[in-house]
Parts: C-alpha cells; sequence; structure tokens
C-alpha cells in the first residue's frame, strides 16, 4: 500500500466537501477544490451564502461520508465520457474545455461523486481522517474580478480529535500573532484601502524598517558589495529587451510621458545591467556584486493582497553579481554563508528548507543552456554543504533558481532568500552585457539575482509573527522605557532618559500623570524590552530600578552597568 500523505488526505477531504455541500444545498456548481499549506478549499457556487453557521452541519455530512470508507477509483476517460459524467456542472465543463486535445483526462470517482482530477488520493475515505471548516471567502472565477464571485470555502484535516486540538489551538496562536493586529495595536503601520497594496509606516515601524536596512547594509559591505540605485521608472524599450514586457507585462504600473511609454519598475535587475555596461569591464572586475534597496511596484490583483505580506509597492535586500562562469559555484557558497548568518540572527538557522526550481513553460532560452544552468546551481548548492530538493518548471522565466524557507515560531515556512542563475538577460539577444577577457576579446557575464529576506515589508510581517510583536531588544523600536514613580521624579527621569539615548539606544520616557502600575502595565502592553523605574531614592542613590520583559524584576543598578547589559545583549 502506498504511503498516505497529508497532501492526499486534504486532496481528498477537498473532494469530499463538495460531495457534502452538493448533498446538502440546492443549485450547486462547483469549480475547483485543490490543497494548500495549511488545508484545503473549494468554489463553490449556489444560492445560499455558506456562512460558519452553516459549518457543523457541513461537516457532520462529510465525516458521514468518511465513515462510509469508500474507495476514491482512477479512470482515464474520453472527452465525451468526461462530459457525461460532469453535465449540468458548467464550471467543469469549462475547465475541460482548457484541456489539450488529445492529452489524458483523469477522473476520480468517490461514491456517487465525480471528480475530473489528477490526484494522487487516499485508497479510501476513511483514511482522510477528522475535517473541519475554518472559514469562507469571496473569490472570483478564475481569478478575474469581471468574472462571477463564488464562494470559497476553507478547511483543514486532522488524524483525530487530539491532533484536530492542536491545529486549533496553533491557530489561535497565530490569530494571537497576526501582524495586521499587532500592527496596530503596537502602533507599527497602518493599510488605507484607498490605496490598496501600499503602507502607510508610523514612527515605531519606521524605526524597525531602517533598523533592518542598515543592518543588512553593515552585512553586504563586509561580503563585498557596492550599494546603487536605480530609476523607479524606466523606459518600455528597456523592458522589451529584457524580456520583461512580454513576460510580466501584466504585473506592471504603466505610465505615458512625451508619448513614450514607460513602467514602474517591478523588480531592479534590468538597472543593474544597465550600470555594468556603463562603461568598459575587465575579467579583473568580476565578479562585481551590485547591491539595490530598490522600491518595486507590482500591480497585485486586490484580492491577492495580504497586510504587509503580500503588497503592491515593497522595497527587497536585492543583489545581483556579475561573475564568470568559473566563479558561479564559490559565489553562490559565498551567499549561502550570508544567509545562514543572516538567518541566525533572527533564530531562523535551523530547518532551513532548499529547493531547486527549474525551467518553467513561459521560459526565455533554449533547453541546452537551461539544463547547464541547473546543473551549475545545483553543484554550487552541494559545494556550499546544503541539501536541496527540485521544485520542477517553478523557475523564474529567464533562470533556474534556488529558494531557502524558513521556519517561524509556529512551525510555519516562510519562503525568503533566494538565488537565480541567468545567462539570458547579460546576452547578446537581452540587454548585451560584455567584459573583455583575459584572451582581449569579449564575453557576457553570467548573472546572479539574490536576496536574503526578499521584501522588506514581508520579512518584518514574518518577524512581527515570529516574536508576536516582542522584538529582541536591537529591533525593538522602543527599546527602553523610563517610568518616574510619581510627577517628582520626571526629572531625574529625564536625566536617565537622556543618558541612555547619548548611548545610542531608543528611549521612551512615561512622565504623564498615572500611576506607576498603569505605566508598567502600558509599557508591557507595547511589548517594551525594558522598564526603568526611578523615584526620589534612586535620584538620590545614583541607581535605577530595572524590569525586564523576558526576565523580571532585575533589581536596583548603576546606569552604566545596566548600559553594560544592553551592549551585551545578544541579536535573538
Amino acid at each position: 500500500m502506498a504511503e498516505i500523505t497529508l497532501e492526499m488526505r486534504r486532496h481528498s477531504a477537498a473532494h469530499l466537501m463538495a460531495r457534502a455541500i452538493l448533498n446538502l444545498f440546492e443549485e450547486v456548481q462547483i469549480d475547483i477544490g485543490p490543497k494548500t499549506d495549511e488545508g484545503f478549499y473549494y468554489d463553490v457556487d449556489l444560492p445560499h451564502r455558506i456562512t460558519p453557521e452553516d459549518f457543523p452541519r457541513i461537516e457532520a455530512e462529510i465525516a458521514r461520508l468518511i465513515a462510509l470508507d469508500e474507495p476514491f477509483v482512477r479512470k482515464v476517460v474520453s472527452r465525451d465520457e468526461c462530459a457525461k459524467m460532469l453535465a449540468g456542472q458548467h464550471y467543469k465543463l469549462e475547465r475541460l474545455a482548457d484541456i489539450p486535445e488529445g492529452e489524458d483526462i483523469s477522473t476520480y470517482t468517490v461514491g456517487d461523486y465525480v471528480e475530473m482530477c489528477r490526484g494522487p488520493h487516499v485508497e479510501h475515505s476513511g483514511q482522510i481522517g477528522v475535517v473541519h471548516l475554518t472559514r469562507v471567502a469571496g473569490s472570483y472565477y478564475r481569478g478575474d474580478e469581471h468574472n462571477k464571485m463564488l464562494q470559497r470555502v476553507y478547511g483543514i484535516v486532522a488524524k483525530d480529535a487530539a491532533e484536530l486540538k492542536e491545529i486549533l489551538d496553533r491557530a489561535e496562536e497565530a490569530k494571537r500573532r497576526d501582524h495586521r493586529r499587532l500592527g496596530v495595536e503596537l502602533d507599527l503601520f497602518h493599510l488605507d484601502p484607498e490605496d490598496p497594496g501600499q503602507i502607510f509606516w508610523h514612527p515605531k515601524g519606521w524605526s524597525i524598517y531602517v533598523t533592518l536596512q542598515d543592518y543588512m547594509r553593515e552585512k553586504l559591505v563586509k561580503d563585498g558589495y557596492c550599494e546603487v540605485n536605480t530609476p523607479a521608472i524606466m523606459p518600455r524599450s528597456l523592458w522589451e529587451r529584457s524580456g520583461h514586457w512580454d513576460h510580466y507585462k501584466q504585473n506592471m504600473f504603466i505610465t505615458e510621458s512625451e508619448k513614450r511609454v514607460f513602467a514602474v519598475k517591478p523588480m531592479n535587475c534590468p538597472g543593474a545591467l544597465e550600470i555594468f555596461k556603463s562603461r568598459t569591464r575587465s575579467y579583473k572586475d568580476l565578479p562585481l556584486r551590485l547591491a539595490e534597496f530598490g522600491h518595486c511596484a507590482r500591480n497585485e490583483p486586490s484580492g491577492t493582497l495580504h497586510g504587509i505580506m503580500r503588497v503592491r509597492g515593497f522595497v527587497q535586500d536585492d543583489a545581483h553579481i556579475l561573475c564568470t562562469e568559473d566563479q558561479i559555484e564559490a559565489e553562490v557558497a559565498k551567499f549561502c554563508r550570508l544567509l545562514v548568518d543572516v538567518y541566525s540572527d533572527f533564530g531562523f538557522e535551523k530547518n532551513l528548507i532548499v529547493k531547486l526550481s527549474t525551467m518553467p513553460e513561459d521560459h526565455v532560452g533554449d533547453e541546452a543552456t537551461w539544463q547547464h544552468a541547473e546543473a551549475a546551481l545545483a553543484a554550487a548548492c552541494t559545494a556550499s554543504g546544503m541539501k536541496y530538493e527540485i521544485q520542477p518548471g517553478e523557475g523564474a522565466f529567464y533562470g533556474p533558481k534556488l529558494e531557502f524557507t524558513l521556519i517561524d515560531a509556529l512551525g510555519r515556512p516562510w519562503q525568503c532568500g533566494t538565488i537565480q542563475l541567468d545567462y539570458q538577460l547579460p546576452s547578446a539577444e537581452r540587454l548585451n552585457a560584455e567584459y573583455i577577457g583575459p584572451d582581449g576579446k569579449k564575453h557576457h557575464p553570467v548573472m546572479l539575482h539574490r536576496a536574503v529576506l526578499g521584501s522588506l515589508e514581508r520579512f518584518i510581517g514574518i518577524l512581527i509573527e515570529h516574536y508576536a510583536g516582542a522584538f529582541p531588544l536591537w529591533l525593538a523600536p522602543e527599546q527602553v522605557r523610563v517610568l518616574p514613580v510619581a510627577t517628582k521624579a520626571n526629572s531625574y527621569a529625564e536625566k536617565v532618559r537622556d543618558a541612555l539615548e547619548a548611548a545610542g539606544f531608543r528611549v521612551g520616557a512615561d512622565l504623564s500623570g498615572e500611576k506607576l502600575g498603569a505605566k508598567i502595565r502600558e509599557a508591557s502592553v507595547q511589548k517594551v524590552p525594558y522598564q526603568v523605574v526611578v523615584g526620589p531614592r534612586d535620584e538620590a542613590a545614583g541607581t535605577i530600578s530595572v524590569r525586564s520583559r523576558t526576565e523580571g524584576d532585575l533589581g536596583a543598578m548603576s546606569i552604566d552597568d545596566f548600559l553594560a547589559r544592553l551592549k551585551a545583549a545578544p541579536r535573538n
């Protein structure tokens, strides 16, 4: 018997949920129901508006169907046979029409329910486990806002009731850590529905942003990068030569000036190559590592936007390495070391997942060049001491890539880092970047596109949820808050604040007339790492009373001793 995977159970549960909805409601049209990273969903169309109040009834019907323990039977059928099986389901018939002539059509039947599907599935429904519905949302048919809005019902699968409780507990914890909620509570940023996908950073949030950017800038300088900056708007002609106009135009913001068409850059790579081409380059200049915190804009559909995790305007810790073929392995290995070093400062060095994404259907360049590029990247990854798994067809249109996924405090995966090997953009057919080799002839460099954090906005969202808003000292927007016991101690509190600020720390002082207990509670709610309580006795003794967010009351100490503690604090 084949191994029953979680993905198979999720996919099979989606089929049973669609079957349950068909059994319970009238005039139901069903579309698609894939598995997801968290569970599964199904898009349905019916007159009844499904709400959470309907979930218990649907779950009970799914449980009944699971208990029947019926087999999932796969059958390859002709187009006409499939059309008869799906009679009356017009969304399914439209999907059937998309399948090219001559291609096999795979179906799965469980009980009286048949589905056009590639699988795989569990062998019989009793292997699915326990199904729990989580939410319902709107979703345009085929993701097109001009089409009808369907109802997308989400669910999760567990092996048994005990595992379901664990999953639901984690989900509740995820809600508590939701960066959208904490972003407002901690006054970090806000999102305006009138300007979707754009972030308004407040002082505290911008402090985190700048601290993170400065941290990465310091790492890049030490690793041999030169920082550059390229225009936010560049002409259509450049995007046509790079290939982005044909392969990415639908995600670009387009503008015109003086009868010329321009695009707001969705990525930084063409600009980096223009800098490379601005002067004659020698092989002695390579590798040339050009880093850019470039602001990009992508016209993402509004339905896909999610807090600061997926936006339309963002900045990447981007860099492009121009090198020779002989330098690929060393440069990829060097990048991998940098990535692990950075991730370890956030506590992400363990359980790192690496995937090698290969040639997609929509690509530029011949297959032989792609195979050569994939082999070179795989060899470099292995040489850097990292194991990888293949991700077929998921490369960028111009080259294969390594993707690095970190695991957060809740065990959730986040794909952040990437390095992409590109023979296409520097080629004569594209942007024609050249250098003079040791033979005195012109050669095209290889281009490595790489990012450690990815989008700074998304990475901050990940950090908010990973730390539950309680940032480590070095990242916290307010590292210390000074709390006078009464207004008569305000003057000493200001002196303490000034001394700590002079030492380079971000310090606030609550000089309000509130009682000390209220001040302590407010500082705790704002997740300030250290609270410094001062009163007349502290002033007379020249000391401060320190409370740590993680260690509790640390007692009285001198300002110098406290500064020594702050300076010795680890990154994570």
